[in-house]
């Protein structure tokens, strides 16, 4: 067993209704003096009422181009560097944030993160994922550092389309499926591995208990305990599972599968979590686990997650193609789905999966 290096969790995290107060007082404790903001156009309007002036910490705003890419890093760097920044915060979803800690690390600057979506871990997990200026998954590089800050705040994820809800509960979904493939052929695992294995199983526990209450009072905009159950769960347990774990708390087939779909381009249109949610089922079809695959389909029907290439805006005319696609790109040499068997999954599994979940679909339908 190859070792692994533990950061379970950000620095400081806290959760809670006007937490964002706080920031000023975080800053002037840790001494920060010149702050460079990172955001996205959208998530800056959605959270700009709740962040404090700045103005004492010398703070230099700064958007995103809609990429976590090389170029995008380079350019941030470039800008906060310039700043003379000693501090970099990242405010929005997953992507922002993962430019935020790229930058963070480049410059070698602490990081806080205020997310807006809940719809995947990057607020708590010290990796980011790489993408082309297109869109197309490259690669994803763990940090050596956790993030120093995390503030959450719950009325900003209310207020957020609730398809980053259920994205976050596809991708968080998945820490439990692809965990249990990594890590249960393990003959001893260490400790911090066992406990990756049990918060996976809580994030699993949860979703499936919460998801369907959550989703709803979203979209009746109630706070409730079941939504912050929910997106504590997809911001900060999901991040501790391969925070604990490392390489056999992070990602195997669901991943590789949300890969190659990221190489279609009518996939673009659907969220990381959506795609991750599909790549469980295949996972679970090249498992031969066909009794959890037709109990998600029920919790998938719920929650509003697709099922199929179908449910992805694929037509049937086009999946054969796609179906080879996919099944390219995903098993790529260094591909995650070949991480927790001695044996390489090959195209032709995956593509044969893929058939096999569209033909379950319309038997089920």
């Amino acid at each position: 067993m190859e070792p692994i290096q533990v950061r379970a969790t950000p620095g400081y995290y806290e959760c809670r209704v006007g937490v964002l107060k706080e920031l000023p007082r975080l800053l002037r404790e840790g001494e920060f003096k010149r702050v460079f903001v990172i955001s996205g156009e959208r998530s800056w309007k959605a959270a700009q009422e709740y962040i404090p002036d700045l103005t004492d910490y010398q703070a230099a705003y700064s958007t995103y181009n809609g990429e976590c890419s090389d170029a995008e890093i380079a350019r941030q760097s470039e800008l906060a560097s310039a700043h003379g920044a000693d501090f970099i915060l990242g405010v929005g979803g997953g992507k922002v944030l993962d430019v935020a800690k790229a930058v963070g690390n480049k410059i070698i600057k602490d990081v806080g993160l205020v997310p807006t979506l809940a719809s995947t871990c990057a607020a708590t997990t010290p990796l980011s994922v790489k993408y082309t200026d297109e869109g197309e998954f490259i690669t994803y590089t763990i940090f050596p550092r956790s993030t120093y800050l995390v503030l959450v705040e719950p009325e900003i994820l209310l207020r957020s389309p609730v398809s980053y809800l259920r994205a976050g509960i596809g991708d968080t979904l998945a820490k439990w499926y692809e965990a249990r493939a990594l890590i249960e052929g393990l003959p001893s695992p260490s400790v911090p591995i066992q406990l990756a294995y049990e918060v996976a199983k809580r994030c699993r526990d949860v979703l499936v208990t919460d998801s369907e209450r959550a989703v709803h009072d979203q979209q009746n905009g109630e706070l409730s305990d079941a939504f912050v159950r929910v997106i504590e769960t997809n911001l900060l347990s999901g991040g501790m599972v391969g925070g604990l774990g490392d390489q056999y708390g992070r990602i195997a087939g669901a991943h590789s599968i949300h890969n190659g779909l990221t190489h279609v381009q009518k996939a673009h249109t659907f969220l990381h979590g959506e795609k991750v949610a599909y790549g469980i089922l295949v996972q679970l079809v090249l498992e031969g686990e066909w009794e959890e695959v037709r109990g998600l389909f029920d919790f998938y029907k719920e929650v509003g997650l697709p099922l199929s290439l179908e449910s992805i805006g694929i037509k049937p005319t086009e999946i054969e193609r796609v179906s080879e696609v996919i099944a390219d790109y995903a098993t790529r040499e260094g591909e995650s789905i070949h991480f927790p068997t001695s044996t390489v999954v090959t195209k032709k599994d995956v593509s044969e999966a893929i058939h096999a979940l569209e033909a379950l679909k319309i038997t089920l339908s």
